[in-house]
């Protein structure tokens, strides 16, 4: 060969070499923070260079500027005042139509107007808490969903009503984040906010996303965290327990946990300790998973067999204290290990 032929050769080498060191590669990016009250894990397969954490970071702030209870310029906050239509946004929009459904479809036992009694029982912005029947009857005159008042895209809610989305919203915000990295071409990703899951795909290994259904203790131990070991992918889920978020009432021992009955306006009294649920998006998972701790461990379980697309690991106690387990049989397929 000539040497003018080899050193075009030679040429065309190193333009490749040069060529494929220079293409991006796939890599996983993890974003982590605390936003809406916990924390959030966030994994997916972009090209390298590609980061989505501040675009992330505005869906935080805009769910937040539309549904959070702690910002008083929120738009559920100015709905709040009572007696005044505000113009709604299109986060807020399908969160209080699935909302509705769910109020509906259960007579009431899951209602986003359940704000006061969530405020009476100190699991609000307010921390004081009172143990008081008379109180609580009083209080129940203020919650019904049937009161609601809709307008095209305007909502409101009579004097002393107050929507609270804390059943559902962090579940919403799990499924808005997903479908933006859809939306990016992102076919591999787990999103985590406050325990809530969405997973596609499958991890760096190729393997299905495995996500850890905590043990219902009072103490977090992190040697001995979970309860089992699930594959999540293509679904979400979404756990629901009395065991960490509750205040005990010094003269009577009494413990009262965060999920509220509203057809009693009392903390939710049954043997339940948590329930996990596996839906098609995080927001259905975490209302179902709330509405099965208000209905306790019998219609939970006739509730979630009554159900296509749902599945349901229940852990509670039997009448000698000891934490006992029911699973449905669709969600069995998702179990990796159980501890």
């Amino acid at each position: 060969m000539k040497k003018s032929g080899i050193l075009g050769l030679l040429a065309l080498l190193l333009a490749i070499s040069a060529s494929c060191e220079q293409e991006p590669q796939l890599i996983q990016v993890t974003n982590t923070g605390y936003a809406q009250g916990s924390t959030f894990q966030i994994k997916y397969r972009v090209l390298e260079g590609k980061d989505y954490s501040e675009e992330i970071k505005g869906i935080f702030e805009a769910v937040d500027a539309s549904m959070s209870t702690y910002q008083s310029s929120s738009l559920i906050s100015m709905i709040n005042k009572g007696d005044t239509l505000v113009t709604v946004d299109s986060l807020f929009q399908p969160v209080l139509k699935r909302s509705l459904e769910v109020s509906k479809e259960s007579n009431g036992q899951f209602d986003p107007t359940i704000g006061p009694m969530v405020e009476l029982w100190g699991f609000g912005l307010s921390k004081q808490h009172e143990v008081d029947s008379a109180r609580v009857d009083s209080i129940k005159a203020f919650i019904g969903y049937q009161n609601l008042r809709q307008e095209g895209r305007q909502v409101s809610i009579p004097k002393g009503f107050k929507l609270d989305f804390n059943a559902i919203a962090q579940g919403y915000t799990v499924d808005v984040i997903a479908t933006f990295l859809e939306a990016k071409g992102i076919e591999n990703y787990m999103v985590e906010v406050g325990g809530e899951v969405r997973a596609r795909g499958t991890n760096t290994d190729g393997e299905v996303w495995k996500i850890g259904i905590d043990k219902p203790s009072e103490e977090l131990d992190e040697a001995d965290r979970f309860q089992v070991i699930i594959g999540l992918k293509d679904a979400a889920l979404a756990t629901s327990g009395n065991y960490r978020k509750f205040w005990v009432d010094e003269a009577t021992g009494m413990k009262y946990a965060h999920t509220i009955n509203p057809e009693t306006g009392f903390p939710a009294r049954n043997r339940l300790l948590s329930v996990s649920i596996i839906a098609l998006n995080a927001m259905d998972a975490d209302a179902y998973a709330t509405l099965c701790m208000v209905k306790g461990v019998q219609k939970a379980i006739e509730f979630l067999n009554s159900k296509t697309g749902l599945e349901g690991y229940l852990i509670y106690t039997d009448e000698d204290g000891d934490w006992q387990v029911y699973q449905t049989k669709g969600f069995e397929k998702y179990v990796i290990s159980k501890i």
